[in-house]
């Protein structure tokens, strides 16, 4: 057999690879909505407010999902709630809100050891998933996804210009809660692939590649989505040889995408921005 086939021969790793791919996708997608809204600290934040329903629900044998889902949403409406309450800023109350719930989550975990193991909590530990977990899931990027496609008009002029789509009518706040709540739910599917500490960067890395690449929606959507996939498809693909972790390898290869569009972008890039400098200074000495 050719030793780069090896994977595809071990079922546990084509589990892998064809579910970080669909995970990678669906973060994706929502990174592009994301980055329009200017959430990054939002994806930090519930990535690391699902660690306490981890714990909580492992104490009462519960499935971990459900626990992960519950308590991240739980931390999306305590930042809404505490935003709209409070003259805060809106990064003081992310900030204080997903300490608060990470401290909470390792506290727990240390009060109540068990066979609860932290580290794939934060690291995730997709090579061992099991078959409830690939069905919940499914469950999960098949919500969130029907949820975009049915909304997404809406949820891209809320993210570009949140007053004008009140000034059209729209229910702004159902929206920001029902964003918060694809986040939080894509923040649980993404834990068990690359874990709670890696997830913010699934959720943020490819929707800013793509709009480097491009200023219309649409292609932003399916450039995202196709680097989502790829490279958590590959990851997990090159994590067999490597012998490192899947969530390592798949965020690693998306920084480099990245870091690859922010250089030779063709409008939006470095070089770009040079060329357009220079274009500039000549010009007035032409004239």
């Amino acid at each position: 057999m050719n030793p780069l086939l090896e994977p595809f021969g071990y079922d546990y790793m084509l589990k892998a690879m064809w579910v970080s791919a669909l995970v990678g996708a669906v973060c994706a997608l929502l990174s592009c909505f994301v980055t329009l809204k200017g959430w990054s600290l939002m994806g930090d934040a519930l990535s690391h407010a699902i660690v306490p329903g981890v714990a909580v629900a492992h104490l009462f044998g519960l499935p971990l999902v459900a626990g992960a889902f519950f308590s991240g949403l739980f931390a999306a409406l305590g930042m809404g709630f505490l935003k709209a309450r409070t003259a805060l800023r809106e990064d003081a109350v992310i900030g204080v809100v997903f300490t608060t719930f990470f401290a909470l989550g390792l506290l727990l975990i240390s009060l109540y050891p068990s066979g609860l193991s932290l580290k794939t909590i934060i690291f995730g530990n997709i090579l061992g998933i099991s078959d409830g977990d690939v069905r919940q899931v499914l469950f999960i990027a098949a919500g969130v996804v029907l949820a975009l496609l049915l909304k997404w008009r809406d949820l891209v002029l809320f993210c570009f210009d949140a007053t004008q789509a009140r000034a059209l009518g729209l229910p702004v706040r159902f929206y920001h809660f029902l964003l918060l709540t694809l986040l939080a739910a894509t923040a649980v599917a993404a834990m068990q692939t690359v874990g709670a500490l890696l997830v913010v960067a699934m959720l943020i890395t490819p929707g800013a590649t793509a709009y480097l690449l491009t200023d219309r929606f649409g292609r932003m959507l399916a450039i995202a989505g196709a680097m989502g996939a790829g490279t958590s498809f590959l990851g997990a693909y090159a994590s067999y040889f490597l012998d490192g972790s899947t969530g390592g390898c798949i965020v690693v290869l998306q920084t480099l995408l990245f870091l690859l569009a922010l250089v030779f972008a063709p409008r939006h890039g470095m070089l770009a921005a040079r060329r357009q400098r220079r274009l500039h200074r000549r010009t007035p000495a032409a004239a």
